[in-house]
């Protein structure tokens, strides 16, 4: 954002900060969900890279399309282990998750 729209603001007592702030979470919380939102990219780069649908996929991991379309976005429903498992279905070798969360 724009200084002189940020100094506007601020005068109007308006703050800014993360969302890890605004959402009060902990460093903890916080890397825990930075972890999963790059599992699900490294997912979707994956499937696209092979040129399968969210469809193939589903079927190569014994799921539904729509759970790939969750797991895609980082859906809060969707568990760590579940997108593991899907990398590696893949064709992913743990050295490949380690480069996808590496900071």
């Amino acid at each position: 954002m724009h200084s002189a729209r940020m100094a506007r603001l601020k005068a109007k007592g308006w703050r800014s900060g993360s969302a890890a702030e605004f959402l009060g979470l902990s460093p903890q919380e916080s890397y825990f969900i930075e972890l999963k939102l790059k599992l699900s990219d490294d997912l979707k780069k994956r499937r696209a890279t092979r040129n399968i649908s969210q469809q193939q996929l589903a079927e190569l991991i014994g799921s539904s399309q729509s759970r790939v379309a969750k797991m895609e976005r980082g859906d809060a429903s969707v568990s760590i282990d579940l997108l593991v498992r899907s990398l590696l279905a893949m064709g992913a070798r743990p050295k490949d998750l380690a480069r996808s969360i590496a900071v």
